[in-house]
């Protein structure tokens, strides 16, 4: 029984500093790395290449928009086909950076509002799963369950890993809750823990309205602009390593889920 921790990282720009990911990496199995649109830049993502390579964490892509002013959270009106050209263009930074530093590109995982967008959106979906097999379709794409994104990547070949977050509130519906509601954002590390391990076990979360919901999950995510980042993710991987369930990079992860379907 095994279950990956991501993370977002190389987030400093220039002069810039946020998060802390040298506390983070220990306790992580995948790192997703700014690729310079929303966040870092040439310097910040080759030392968070060399940080995650001799810790031993997977290294995958974090692209977003082409948005630094509003740290790619904000909603982009994009013409048919540039973010395919806006993914490729960061897949392209990133491992040839990766390949100096004797690395390869394993995942994509979006960021801010594209992730939030092409989740739903059935031409930016579309768009994603049109660049990833174009630059390597081996690449794992991490997106939410049972989204789009997810069944039209599944539906062209892709290797899909869905994606959970430990300290965020689910509605009844299976969707994230809102952060405008009281009760979206868990601070409670014991809740934590117990989300986490209840995950893996039984393949349940408890929704914000006290409903439980079947939820399954190949990775965790924890946010490296958060405050107490490494905090919580030394919390999930005790909780993970303490109930007799291992941490390991997605493609592992995948693997596993492989085999006993078979």
């Amino acid at each position: 029984m095994m279950i990956d921790i991501n993370c977002d990282m190389g987030e400093s720009f220039g002069a810039y500093s946020l998060g802390n990911d040298a506390a983070v990496i220990g306790s992580i199995t995948s790192a997703n790395i700014a690729c310079g649109y929303h966040a870092g830049d040439p310097l910040v993502m080759a030392k968070t290449i060399r940080l995650a390579v001799d810790r031993g964490v997977a290294v995958g892509a974090h692209p977003g928009f082409p948005d630094l002013l509003g740290f790619g959270r904000r909603a982009l009106e994009t013409f048919p086909g540039e973010v395919t050209h806006y993914l490729l263009y960061q897949l392209g930074a990133l491992a040839g950076l990766a390949r100096a530093h004797g690395a390869s590109v394993e995942h994509v995982k979006l960021h801010g509002a594209l992730y939030n967008m092409a989740a739903s959106d059935q031409r930016l979906a579309r768009e994603v799963c049109d660049a990833v097999k174009a630059f390597d379709p081996t690449l794992i794409l991490v997106t939410l369950p049972q989204s789009t994104l997810a069944h039209l990547a599944s539906q062209e070949g892709l290797l899909v890993a869905r994606e959970f977050f430990p300290d965020r509130a689910y509605l009844d519906s299976g969707a994230l809750a809102p952060r405008s509601m009281n009760g979206a954002v868990i601070h409670d590390p014991p809740t934590v823990r117990e989300r986490v391990v209840r995950l893996v076990r039984e393949k349940k979360v408890r929704s914000i309205a006290g409903r439980d919901l079947p939820m399954e999950a190949d990775t965790l995510c924890v946010h490296g602009d958060t405050p107490g980042a490494a905090d919580l993710a030394a919390v999930i991987r005790e909780a993970l390593e303490s109930s007799g369930i291992a941490a390991a990079p997605l493609r592992r992860v995948l693997g596993e889920r492989k085999r006993e379907t078979l």
